[in-house]
């Protein structure tokens, strides 16, 4: 067994562990229901987490995916806005739906490439150039929407992407999306040239040089495809509430790497999978759901949060020497 896949197995068994664990101590919790929740409500930290762990993997952070969803869902109710509005909250470019979703998307983009810029170009460490323009895209959001939101004089059409149900079913059109995207994922770093490459220069980028492949040019695709899926998560969650907030998305980039870092991604790079980002995301759900049935205190669960993902280095690292011992 591979490395890689010893380690995904540890997080499956922990993820099932926990939430039987779990089921002990809240009641009602052992339901299958109760699964399919934690899915649904965590899917845009989940889908934020396949960009962030291909570049975990490929040895770099993105710490701006929360600052991005909140700039793209902004931009996208701004650029739908009707003009002449009742106030400068209520007007906008008066833009067709698809046309403010498709230029929010190209705002989201423009953030992927200055953090492509400063990181592959400039050579600035990806954690110090991400936390800023994370911050750059918040502070947009905060100015256009004057440190509010945006939710009013939309067109009838802006909330229906968000809002789809599934065959009449409680599971929306997002959630599908993210279970795709996933999948598509987990094939493209399995089954494609390209996830080979996220490897090879995460575990060694000077052999990766030399021997041919374009990191810089790997690099910046892999932070244009984060950008990118953030802000389509962006633009989803201001469908889904058919407004633009400044503060959405905030602290998303954190649950995101920590989802990352419980599915046995390597902090250093090199080594990981989105299958154990997807169970990391379910051992986050399962502690944070059942700190709230335990009726436990928000500050709690940070320090749960904190624990977990120490927790997970240093399992990783235990089970990885007693294994090629």
């Amino acid at each position: 067994m591979s490395d890689e896949a010893f380690i995904t197995l540890l997080v499956v068994s922990a993820a099932v562990f926990i939430f039987l664990f779990a089921s002990l101590l809240v009641p009602n919790f052992f339901q299958f229901q109760n699964v399919v929740n934690l899915v649904t409500n965590n899917w845009a930290v989940i889908s934020l987490g396949v960009g962030v762990t291909f570049l975990l993997v490929s040895g770099n952070f993105d710490l701006s995916v929360g600052g991005i969803v909140a700039l793209s869902g902004v931009l996208a109710v701004w650029f739908a806005q009707a003009p002449g509005g009742a106030n400068a909250l209520a007007s906008g470019f008066g833009m067709p739906t698809w046309m403010a979703m498709l230029f929010a998307l190209f705002g989201a983009l423009a953030i992927g490439g200055l953090n492509a810029l400063f990181v592959v170009r400039f050579k600035i460490p990806s954690i110090i150039v991400t936390l800023g323009t994370m911050l750059v895209a918040r502070g947009i959001a905060q100015v256009i929407t004057h440190g509010s939101q945006r939710n009013t004089n939309l067109p009838d059409d802006f909330g229906f992407l968000g809002n789809i149900y599934l065959f009449g079913t409680s599971i929306k059109l997002p959630v599908v999306l993210m279970l795709l995207l996933v999948c598509v994922a987990v094939v493209i770093e399995k089954r494609t040239i390209f996830g080979r490459l996220t490897f090879w220069i995460g575990a060694n980028p000077v052999a990766a040089r030399l021997s041919g492949i374009k990191n810089a040019r790997h690099q910046t695709h892999l932070y244009l495809f984060s950008a990118a899926i953030a802000g389509m998560v962006g633009i989803l969650l201001a469908s889904e509430f058919k407004s633009g907030f400044s503060s959405r998305g905030m602290l998303m980039e954190f649950d995101a790497l920590v989802i990352a870092l419980l599915g046995g991604v390597a902090i250093a790079g090199g080594f990981g999978s989105v299958v154990g980002m997807f169970f990391g995301a379910l051992i986050l759900a399962t502690v944070t759901s059942a700190a709230t049935g335990l009726v436990l205190s928000p500050d709690w669960q940070y320090i749960l949060k904190a624990i977990a993902v120490f927790l997970a280095i240093v399992a990783q690292t235990w089970a990885l020497t007693l294994k090629n011992r």
